[in-house]
């Protein structure tokens, strides 16, 4: 099985629905071979990801990042606004991560998507 590189332009395009294309061709359904316990995907090289763009009139200020650092009371809270301006790939990188199948191949699908 040969996998092929497939190169995205993220200009212009929603954050989701950049996404779900990224996480279709890393499980590889967009093949007709297509196994679900099989890891036939490809590499996905995204380009210019901090020219994406999100749309909602409140969604900049509403969306939140959560991580904790493990002390008590150390809940780091990120906006989508600010995550975009510090990390746009963790943005991308987070959203196509919550859309593939929770199970074993999820890491190593996540390996293959290359962010540029």
């Amino acid at each position: 099985m040969q996998r092929t590189v497939v190169k995205l332009d993220a200009t212009g395009q929603t954050a989701g629905r950049l996404a779900t294309q990224i996480a279709m061709m890393l499980m590889g359904k967009h093949r007709p071979t297509y196994v679900p316990n099989i890891d036939t995907g490809d590499v996905v090289e995204v380009t210019h990801v901090e020219k994406m763009e999100y749309k909602g009139r409140n969604k900049g200020t509403n969306k939140k990042y959560y991580k904790h650092t493990g002390y008590v009371g150390n809940m780091k809270i990120t906006t989508l606004d600010t995550m975009m301006r510090v990390r746009p790939d963790f943005v991308l990188r987070a959203a196509v991560s919550r859309m593939l199948p929770k199970n074993r191949m999820r890491q190593d699908r996540l390996l293959r998507l290359i962010i540029k």
